[in-house]
């Protein structure tokens, strides 16, 4: 069988790139941390309309945008944020993914973001 597979381009990979790691990365930091001042209190970004959502995307998109660039100029201190698969030109989207997803760091990485923004949204239901 041939398969004839569109070639990206490279902008469209780094697209690709930016958003998986805004989404996976950036979205449940931005999230953490707005539970975090909900819990401690600190309403003055927050506790205005919409600051927590304008929050969450402003953080995302910076997260999204600085790792990749970080990433591979100081792999020590990025291991963590920066994953090289997201901006692999070879594989589709939805491959980035379920070849991301399958790795040991990634999976206890989602476990472990699932366990603490479960356990600081019930801290800071509790708190209200």
């Amino acid at each position: 069988m041939n398969a004839i597979s569109d070639l990206k381009t490279p902008s469209q990979n780094t697209l690709e790139g930016f958003v998986l790691t805004t989404l996976f990365h950036g979205f449940p930091t931005g999230a953490v941390v707005v539970l975090m001042m909900m819990l401690m209190g600190a309403h003055e970004i927050i506790g205005q309309p919409g600051g927590a959502a304008i929050f969450v995307v402003v953080t995302s998109l910076l997260q999204g945008m600085l790792l990749p660039w970080l990433g591979p100029r100081f792999p020590k201190f990025v291991k963590q944020g920066y994953e090289p698969l997201f901006f692999d030109a070879g594989l589709s989207f939805s491959e980035k993914i379920a070849r991301w997803r399958v790795q040991p760091v990634a999976s206890l990485q989602l476990v472990t973001t699932v366990m603490l923004m479960s356990l600081l949204a019930v801290g800071a239901a509790s708190v209200r």
